[in-house]
């Protein structure tokens, strides 16, 4: 019973060396091995020095200074709606529902959070949607007696007006090359959301626009901003986990909203929406509200879960291991909990082989080789799964907060795990910049973004927006020069691979990437694309 009691694996001990961690920003390392305050503080110490792992804030971005960027805003839904607040401009719809629910709720803290904004010196002077609600929105909301906000009835005519110097494209995903190109080639800087494009052939006709405009595009992964991510490239770096041959990611929602079924606005109609202007290049079909409002269901207009969520969790990943394009997808799914006429599956599992993935090595020289990516998806339940990175010595479970726990087998940590320092059930790091903040977190789908770093992160121990600094970003670059995080580069990976999902499973079967020939392989009379687009 004396061994018990000493054991460093005490759950009084455990749960008193836990109240060491939470020290925001810098992060912090549970360790279970000390019988008093003093000894944990010294063996706390000792493994921050052995990990040396850095917790550090990014380089500052340049001035805001100078004279106001003219910002285009193309598409003004819900995610348009958003980007717009992170610039700092907000309806007068919204300000006035954020200030009741404050009144309601003393920790719901998004107006001041908005209202405490930095100025980014810009000023919006046009805008493009082909709802006429939406459009109207942005002219009421944003106009001024110096500035009145222009409705452009298309996209074209926007870029090409000489009256804004950027622009935001939040429209379904089918839109998002063509706009970018058409925009790049008028000389207008770019801010376009995920997927970065919708078909393979464009992926390639974007690159090649951006690289011949010389102009900065920034592709709308905020998480790139996340300070846990950017502790994690450090964590990669450093080689803290050993070589790592398989990532886990997961996508789990259970709500309407969270399967695309958003609200149809009761003055949808003919009359108020330019609906052939909407198709586009996609099929022509009758005047449909539901089509409009949710077309995240069909392939026509997005790219399901291939292009809307993996492409967040593929970016997730690629920024911190810049693992690039696999060598081989293989997905499969169904529609299985929202058999409501869509054609995009609702459960989806996708494998991603790197065979020449390595992360370094505390093993012999060429006994370790190769990674996994796995995705997996339901929008029919919303148990919460987080994204795991396995390596040999530790695996690090990953989202705003960071642990990693030593594995019980580990080269690395051998000696620590024979002498009981460390417990491999017990994180020897964890890194926690929210310990002492209060969130209000008001739906399952807010949590699910939030714990993937997607809505928030922490600056000097304060809740920050992810996508106002990622905007902020990429305003910097335009103004001061610099590359952005997520730039043409980053957007031709993610695009590649999501495109890679989106085909195997359409087609039942592993689809290739030839990195000489920097093409995803086809057989014979294959048309991609087609496939791609295709209803199935």
């Amino acid at each position: 019973m004396k061994k018990k009691e000493d054991s460093l694996f005490s759950l009084n001990r455990r749960d008193m060396l836990k109240s060491l961690a939470g020290i925001p920003i810098l992060g912090s390392v549970w360790f279970a091995g000390a019988k008093t305050t003093v000894t944990a503080k010294h063996e706390r110490e000792f493994l921050l020095e052995k990990l040396n792992i850095k917790a550090a804030l990014p380089p500052p971005t340049g001035p805001m200074s100078g004279k106001p960027l003219r910002l285009g805003i193309i598409g003004f839904g819900i995610r348009g709606e958003q980007l717009c607040r992170a610039l700092g401009f907000a309806t007068k719809e919204w300000l006035s529902e954020m200030k009741q629910a404050a009144e309601k709720n003393s920790h719901d803290t998004r107006l001041s959070e908005f209202l405490a904004q930095e100025n980014l010196n810009v000023k919006i002077t046009a805008v493009c949607d082909v709802f006429d609600v939406h459009a109207e929105r942005v002219v009421d909301s944003f106009s001024t007696a110096d500035n009145p906000v222009k409705r452009y009835t298309t996209h074209k005519e926007l870029v090409s007006s000489g009256e804004v110097d950027a622009v935001i494209i939040a429209t379904p995903d089918h839109w998002h090359a063509p706009m970018a190109i058409d925009a790049l080639q008028a000389g207008v800087h770019v801010y376009i959301e995920k997927p970065m494009t919708h078909t393979i052939s464009e992926t390639y006709t974007l690159r090649d626009a951006v690289r011949t405009s010389g102009k900065v595009l920034q592709v709308g992964h905020q998480h790139r901003q996340t300070q846990s991510f950017l502790a994690a490239m450090d964590i990669i770096q450093k080689q803290t986990l050993g070589h790592v041959s398989l990532v886990q990611t997961n996508t789990n929602r259970n709500d309407d909203n969270g399967a695309w079924q958003y609200d149809i606005h009761e003055k949808a109609s003919p009359e108020t929406i330019d609906w052939d202007l909407f198709l586009g290049t996609a099929p022509k079909v009758p005047f449909n509200k539901e089509h409009f409002f949710r077309w995240r269901k069909w392939w026509a207009y997005g790219s399901g879960l291939s292009g809307d969520l993996l492409t967040h969790d593929y970016d997730r990943i690629n920024c911190i291991l810049k693992m690039g394009i696999p060598k081989l997808v293989t997905a499969s799914g169904g529609i299985y909990t929202h058999r409501d006429g869509r054609n995009v599956p609702d459960a989806l599992q996708v494998n991603m082989e790197y065979p020449d993935f390595s992360t370094g090595s505390s093993q012999p020289a060429g006994k370790e080789k190769g990674m996994t990516f796995v995705y997996s998806a339901t929008l029919g339940n919303q148990f919460d799964r987080p994204t795991y990175l396995m390596g040999h010595d530790a695996t690090m479970e990953l989202g705003n907060v960071i642990s990693i726990y030593a594995d019980a087998r580990s080269t690395r940590y051998a000696d620590m795990l024979k002498e009981n320092r460390i417990d491999p059930e017990i994180p020897i790091y964890q890194y926690n910049p929210l310990a002492n903040a209060t969130d209000a977190v008001t739906s399952a789908t807010a949590k699910y973004f939030a714990n993937k770093g997607l809505m928030w992160t922490y600056r000097d121990g304060k809740r920050v927006d992810s996508t106002f600094l990622h905007m902020r970003e990429w305003l910097s670059c335009i103004r001061n020069g610099g590359k952005p995080s997520c730039g043409i580069d980053e957007g031709f990976e993610e695009a590649i691979s999501a495109h890679m999902a989106g085909l195997s499973y359409k087609l039942g079967r592993a689809i290739e990437w030839s990195p000489e020939e920097e093409k995803i392989i086809a057989r014979p009379g294959e048309d991609l694309d087609a496939i791609l687009l295709a209803s199935q």
